[in-house]
């Protein structure tokens, strides 16, 4: 019963680490614009769990999000 618990467990920890944050750092775009260094999701297909998107909160910044999901 503990190896199938444990099993488990692994395999919980192993699914959810897809959706960690990732840091992105700072770079100049082809037009000269400096983007700062910046956290992300970790990339996925969907937008309901970006920082940006309404009913979500930056853990980072504190900001709410404002954008509507897919419009």
């Amino acid at each position: 019963m503990k190896k199938i618990f444990l099993t488990l467990s692994l395999c919980l920890l192993c699914s959810t680490s897809f959706a960690k944050h990732t840091n992105v750092k700072g770079y100049y775009r082809s037009n000269g614009t400096y983007v700062q260094p910046h956290h992300r999701n970790g990339p996925n297909h969907t937008q309901y769990d970006n920082f940006s998107t309404k009913g979500n909160v930056n853990p980072y910044t504190g900001k709410e999000g404002t954008k509507y999901p897919y419009y």
